[in-house]
């Protein structure tokens, strides 16, 4: 049996309505919508039936997508609409704010995501083991102690205080920052380990009793650098959503809590919007809902994610134009802020 039009709008049509009011849909209100009579309806809802991509809860109920239905309308039926350009500004305005730093862009991108949808959303940072030092700033905050901050060529900026047994000075600090500087920039960030750092400060010579403070916390935002960071918000949406049951609430709540798992699972192809229904995830606490992951990058690089996770029941097309614009934006505002550095 094969799929035809008249199947695929009646597929396209059960999978809009029971997204839009959580009910199975019935064989009148697609008949009515697509104009045939409901006894053509049902008969082609058996059809979708036998192949898997309807399911009917009860007897006399209407009907509701399955996952292979889901899939069926992702890949090859569902609708991306353009956003609004008043859509577009109200994203803009709540990204303005944070367009300077790109921890917080994330964060609020993050936010936003949740917000726009009522689900859950999460972020990822660009993960810096394959980048590069690409400066080393030094800012004093008291008389002793100061601030060290590793910029990477992933968009990174992460810092450390240190403290220092002698009084520092603007001359001092010139000279952390010229060797600092001459000695890392350009390097790889997994280059700066506890051996590196020991030839670097014995290459110092009479040097090397200054810098023991700022080369410990070299090698620890070298290593904040290469770690992948995650910014989620709105798990509590995930709530107010009947077909997640507390118990399926509390395995979704489990696993973002793993990051590493969560990280893994956000690595999907470059380029392109994926998503992941049910048993897709390969996560078996995700197995009742659905993630929508876009990534994003810096110039030509891939750098991080952008994710939507809620129930099987939501609006790809929807969230697939959200994620697309954002993805967009922090694309634009990380590279900006990358050439200003």
């Amino acid at each position: 049996m094969e799929m035809t039009p008249r199947k695929e709008k009646i597929l396209s049509s059960v999978v809009t309505g029971y997204v839009k009011s959580g009910e199975p849909v019935g064989s009148k209100a697609i008949a009515d919508e697509i104009g045939v009579s409901s006894a053509t309806v049902r008969n082609e809802m058996a059809d979708l039936i036998e192949l898997g991509l309807l399911e009917q809860p009860h007897t006399s109920a209407g009907r509701i997508p399955s996952r292979k239905g889901y899939r069926e309308y992702v890949d090859h039926l569902m609708k991306v609409p353009q956003l609004r350009e008043e859509e577009k500004r109200y994203l803009d305005s709540l990204l303005l704010g944070s367009a300077y730093d790109p921890e917080r862009l994330l964060a609020c991108v993050s936010q936003v995501l949740a917000s726009v949808t009522k689900f859950a959303a999460a972020a990822t940072s660009p993960s810096g083991r394959t980048a590069q030092v690409k400066a080393v700033q030094f800012v004093q905050t008291s008389r002793r102690t100061a601030m060290l901050i590793l910029m990477s060529s992933a968009g990174t900026m992460k810092n450390r205080v240190f403290h220092c047994d002698f009084d520092l000075t603007s001359e001092i600090l010139r000279v952390f920052f010229r060797v600092f500087n001459e000695k890392v920039t350009g390097r790889d960030v997994a280059d700066i380990t506890p051996a590196f750092l020991q030839s670097m400060g014995a290459s110092l010579g009479e040097l090397s009793i200054l810098v023991g403070s700022p080369l410990m916390a070299l090698l620890e935002v070298a290593r904040d650098t290469m770690q992948t960071e995650v910014y989620q918000s709105g798990q509590m949406n995930l709530l107010f959503y009947p077909e997640l049951e507390q118990g399926g609430v509390r395995r979704i709540m489990n696993f973002l809590e793993q990051k590493r798992d969560l990280v893994e699972l956000l690595t999907q192809r470059p380029g392109r919007v994926t998503v992941l229904i049910g048993e897709e995830s390969g996560q078996p606490e995700l197995r009742s809902s659905s993630v929508v992951v876009s990534r994003y990058g810096i110039g030509t690089q891939d750098a991080g994610a952008l994710a939507v996770l809620g129930p099987i029941r939501m609006d790809y097309g929807k969230i697939v134009a959200v994620l697309r614009y954002l993805t967009q934006q922090v694309e634009q505002m990380l590279t900006v802020l990358m050439r200003e550095e």
